[in-house]
């Protein structure tokens, strides 16, 4: 950063907005979670399933699903307070599309898991 450039103020944000997005991100860390249990539960308790394979898929889909959400929260958190304490728009969150696009490609693998085998 050169001297030229100007940084704007920080200020502390009202403590209302900092909890609402520590909350947000409290929301998303929850479905990660959930996620991440759903994979270990398929992985253990579908053991029926005759195509392992689709069992693992259908598992490691919602694990990795968890793990792009649980980062994905952290660093929406951190970028949003980052602006509220400039007072600058609040960036776009493009992990919503992520997450609708995994669980729609999750509860297709797990409905072929269940059609095929």
């Amino acid at each position: 950063m050169s001297l030229n450039e100007t940084v704007a103020e920080e200020r502390e944000p009202d403590y209302r907005f900092t909890l609402a997005n520590e909350r947000t991100f409290l929301a998303w860390i929850r479905t990660s979670l959930g996620l991440l249990a759903g994979g270990v539960a398929v992985d253990q308790l579908a053991a029926e399933f005759h195509n392992e394979g689709a069992r693992i898929a259908v598992s490691l889909s919602c694990i990795g699903l968890s793990i792009a959400l649980a980062g994905g929260a952290f660093s929406h958190w951190r970028t949003v307070q980052s602006a509220m304490r400039r007072e600058a728009p609040l960036p776009a969150f493009g992990l919503v599309r992520i997450l609708a696009a995994g669980a729609v490609a999750v509860a297709l693998l797990a409905g072929a898991a269940v059609v095929f085998s």
